[in-house]
């Protein structure tokens, strides 16, 4: 019996979908030709983008690397047949002050303690940032901050490791003042002891000891420091300090303790309500107003200390934020649990606040390492400070675009990288389904 039915026996093969919506040639027609509208848009952007990069490239490649002023550069261009005295760039300046904007000022001959300092921060972070990292590193991210600050400044020593006894003074207060007292006040006292132990022993402590056992290295003016180095270094100082302090001025905004509620939320609208450059000028004015008379506070440790802690009023925003967007439900869970405040703001809400917040986190990380620049204004010598330094040599007097351009790619690579690795982490951190 013939078989008539309309009703197909066996399914058809797939087919490939039309080389139109698919690969290089699907992504442009969505992307940039999906109307009439996006096409003619897309094309002149295009054009606008050529015309742009057609005379960057000009520039960037006519250029000299030989030049040891900018009326040489300007001969050599006149030579070569390049119209107009700007007509190539001058990548000679770059060149001659290539040391100088990474390293100012500081000793030739002590470079490699910049260099080291920056080896030894890349593996100190290594295994906060990468799980594939060896865990056993972390003892040198703890005794980086204070190992790093020895290597640049220099001096005895005894400097550093007074300095870290200032934690474990801490550590040792809390530890008998909450057993007694409660652990409020255990925390206070852990958080007072280290300051005084800092302003007022620490230096004759350490001026002791250095008159017994005197061993150290060489000691660098703050005076020298200058370039990029400066940048990292003060941005890495805010960057690093700027975190806890914003956890912990989260969390004191959320409390149900009057005085600390009012302190936070006093100091976070404060910071956030007056101008970078303003609490810059008085770290290199008015802060050593209020420190023990003789007190010989670094400038550049006051502008450490005036940039962490404007950093970490916006960070404690960003925080309260992912605090706020995490469901009630996490809260009441743990609390199911029978986890105490502290272990539950450990495991369950601060991990999970602190995913939704990657995003504000790296841009406030970002904004701190940019706004570094704001240093030259009270007269440290970062790359702008440099670059004017530069100009104002009778060589180099009018060469503008060289200088910015190198001094904005670096800052970009920098940027980027942090953007990039934001991203990485929000991609391996995620557990939802999109």
């Amino acid at each position: 019996m013939t078989d008539v039915s309309f009703v197909r026996s066996e399914m058809l093969p797939e087919k490939a979908p039309p080389l139109s919506t698919t690969g290089p040639v699907g992504w442009l027609r969505e992307n940039l030709f999906s109307s009439v509208a996006n096409s003619v848009m897309t094309v002149i952007t295009l054009v606008a983008i050529y015309q742009v990069l057609a005379v960057f490239f000009s520039w960037a490649f006519q250029s000299t690397w030989e030049a040891e002023s900018l009326s040489q550069c300007r001969e050599i261009f006149a030579a070569t047949g390049v119209e107009g005295a700007h007509g190539g760039a001058c990548w000679g300046v770059i060149r001659e002050r290539f040391s100088q904007l990474i390293f100012g000022f500081y000793p030739v001959e002590l470079r490699w303690r910049p260099v080291l300092t920056f080896l030894l921060l890349l593996a100190a972070i290594a295994p906060v940032l990468f799980t594939w990292a060896p865990r056993k590193l972390l003892y040198l991210t703890a005794v980086f901050p204070f190992l790093g600050a020895w290597l640049l400044w220099g001096g005895a020593i005894w400097n550093p490791l007074v300095a870290m006894a200032g934690f474990a003074i801490g550590f040792f207060a809390y530890r008998f003042v909450s057993g007694a007292f409660g652990p409020l006040i255990g925390v206070i006292c852990a958080a007072l002891a280290p300051v005084i132990w800092w302003i007022f022993l620490a230096g004759p402590v350490a001026g002791l000891l250095t008159s017994i056992i005197p061993l150290g290295i060489e000691a660098v003016e703050s005076r020298n420091f200058g370039g990029f180095m400066l940048s990292i270094t003060i941005g890495v100082v805010a960057i690093g300090a700027s975190l806890p302090l914003g956890i912990v001025l989260a969390l004191g905004r959320q409390s149900d303790l009057f005085i600390v509620k009012s302190l936070c939320v006093g100091f976070i609208e404060f910071i956030r309500g007056v101008p970078l450059i303003t609490l810059l000028f008085v770290a290199s004015t008015l802060l050593n107003i209020f420190m023990p008379p003789g007190t010989n506070f670094d400038i550049i440790l006051r502008v450490m200390i005036m940039v962490t802690l404007f950093a970490s009023a916006y960070m404690a925003e960003v925080i309260r934020g992912g605090l706020a967007a995490l469901p009630t439900g996490q809260y009441e869970a743990a609390d199911a649990l029978g986890l105490d405040y502290w272990k539950a703001q450990r495991l369950i809400i601060m991990p999970q606040a602190l995913k939704i917040s990657i995003p504000g986190i790296v841009s406030t990380f970002i904004g701190v390492f940019k706004d570094t620049t704001l240093v030259s204004i009270i007269g440290l010598l970062d790359p702008l400070g440099l670059s004017n330094a530069i100009r104002a040599d009778q060589d180099w007097n009018g060469i503008v675009w060289e200088l910015y351009g190198f001094i904005a790619l670096m800052f970009f690579i920098f940027c980027f990288s942090m953007s990039r690795y934001s991203m990485y982490l929000e991609r391996k951190l995620q557990t939802g389904h999109r």
